[in-house]
C-alpha cells in the first residue's frame, strides 16, 4: 500500500501490496525491535511478501516477483525452514507460471495448498492500472479473471474451489482446516466470505459499503480479524463506486476490525487513519499485530504495530524506515515471519525475514 508519492516495485497485490524503497539505514535487526531475537533473512532479491507458515511450522509458502529470474508476476513458491546452521533456503515453484498469483495457504495435511490465481484468464500477467488515468493516485486492480485454487505439493490442481465472475482472493483458513474465509465482489462490493471446504457451501459474513478482505481466524477459530475501507461521504461513497466499477479500489484509507468467526459482533478496532491493514492474531488470540502507516503524514513508512483486541495499548514493534507488513506467527508461536526493504543494499528488493518472538 503506498500513497501517489510511492513507486510500485512489483504488483503484490491482493491480499495486501509491498512497498518498494530504498532502505535508509542497512540492517535486519533495528534498535527498538525488542519482541525480536536471532533475525533471519530468507530471500535475497526480488519481492517477496505474503509468507505464511505450514501446520507443522516446517514450511513457508509466499509469493515472489523477480524479473531477473524470468518472474514478471507473482507467482507462489514454497520453502523448508532452515533449521541448522549454514542451511540454506531452498524454495520452489509450486504454482502453474502463467497468469499472476497471490495469497497462498497450507491444507492441515501438509499435502495440499490454496491460491488464488489468474491463469484461466490469460497466461500472460495481467496488465498493470495506469495511475495517470486516476491522477496518480495509489491503486489496486480488481483482476476478475482471479479465482482460488486447490493444488498438491507438485503443483497439480485438483480442485476449483471458486467459480463466480468477478475478483476471488485473499483466502486463509480456519484453524482446523475446515473453513476457507475469502475476498470476493461477486455481490456487487468487497465483501467476506466463509467457505466449507468438504462441501462448498458458503456464507456471506459482512454487509455494509467498503473494501472488506484480508481476514484471517483467530488461533481458537472463534474470532476474525480483517482489514476494511468504509466511505461515508457522499464524494468517498462515489469514489468508491466509481472505481469498484472499474474494477480498481484506492486503499489508502482502512483500519482494523473484529468480529465473531460468522461475522457477528462486527467492531472497528483501530481509528489511526491512513492505511491500517495486514492485521493478524497474536498466538493468545488477545492481541492483534498489523500494519500502518499512520505516523507518517506523507504514507510512508509503513511499520508493524502490536494492540490488544479492543485496540488498547498500541505498541510498536519494527523500526525500517521502508516497509515492513505480513506477520505470521508459527504455529507454536515461538517465530513470527514478515516481510520487509530492510537490508536490501538501497535496492526496491522485498524480502523474508524470520524472528524469535519475545514477548
Amino acid at each position: 500500500m503506498r500513497t501517489n508519492t510511492l513507486i510500485l516495485a512489483a504488483s503484490l497485490f491482493a491480499c495486501t501490496q509491498a512497498i518498494a524503497q530504498p532502505a535508509v539505514n542497512d540492517s535486519i535487526h533495528f534498535e527498538g525491535e525488542k519482541h525480536f531475537k536471532n533475525v533471519q533473512q530468507l530471500t535475497f532479491g526480488g519481492d517477496n511478501a505474503e509468507a505464511y507458515w505450514s501446520y507443522d511450522g516446517q514450511y513457508i509458502i509466499f509469493q515472489k516477483t523477480n524479473p531477473k529470474e524470468g518472474l514478471h508476476c507473482d507467482q507462489i513458491f514454497i520453502g523448508k525452514v532452515p533449521t541448522k546452521p549454514g542451511e540454506k533456503f531452498e524454495p520452489r515453484l509450486v504454482s502453474t507460471g502463467k497468469g499472476r498469483t497471490t495469497c497462498a495457504y497450507f491444507l492441515p495435511d501438509g499435502k495440499h495448498i490454496i491460491y488464488a490465481s489468474t491463469h484461466l484468464g490469460s497466461n500472460e500477467c495481467p496488465p498493470t492500472p495506469d495511475r495517470a488515468k486516476y491522477g496518480n493516485r495509489y491503486i489496486w486492480p480488481l483482476y476478475s479473471s482471479y479465482d482460488i485454487f486447490m493444488a498438491d505439493l507438485d503443483g497439480k490442481i485438483v480442485k476449483q474451489l471458486t467459480h463466480a465472475k468477478g475478483y476471488d482472493a485473499e483466502a486463509t483458513l480456519s484453524p482446523d482446516g475446515k473453513k476457507m474465509i475469502y475476498c470476493s465482489d461477486k455481490d456487487g462490493d468487497l465483501e467476506l466470505y466463509v467457505m466449507d471446504l468438504a462441501s462448498g457451501k458458503e456464507k456471506r459474513i459482512t454487509h455494509t459499503l467498503g473494501y472488506d478482505g484480508g481476514a484471517w481466524f483467530s488461533p481458537d477459530g472463534k474470532k476474525i480479524v480483517w482489514r476494511a475501507s468504509r466511505p461515508k461521504t457522499e464524494a468517498e461513497i462515489k469514489e468508491y463506486k466509481e472505481l469498484l466499477a472499474e474494477g480498481m479500489v484506492a486503499p489508502t484509507n482502512m483500519e482494523v476490525w473484529v468480529a465473531n468467526a460468522d461475522g457477528s459482533d462486527a467492531r472497528q478496532i483501530t481509528d489511526l487513519k491512513q492505511a491500517n491493514w495486514a492485521p493478524n492474531f497474536t498466538p493468545d488470540g488477545k492481541n492483534i499485530i498489523f500494519c500502518s502507516n499512520h505516523e507518517y503524514k506523507r504514507g510512508f513508512p509503513f511499520n508493524m504495530y502490536l494492540t490488544d483486541i479492543n485496540g488498547k495499548g498500541l505498541q510498536k514493534i519494527s523500526r525500517d524506515k521502508g516497509f515492513d507488513a505480513f506477520p505470521m506467527f508459527s504455529p507454536n508461536g515461538k517465530k513470527i515471519i514478515f516481510a520487509s526493504n530492510r537490508n536490501n543494499g538501497g535496492t526496491r528488493d522485498t524480502n523474508l525475514f524470520i524472528a524469535d518472538w519475545v514477548d
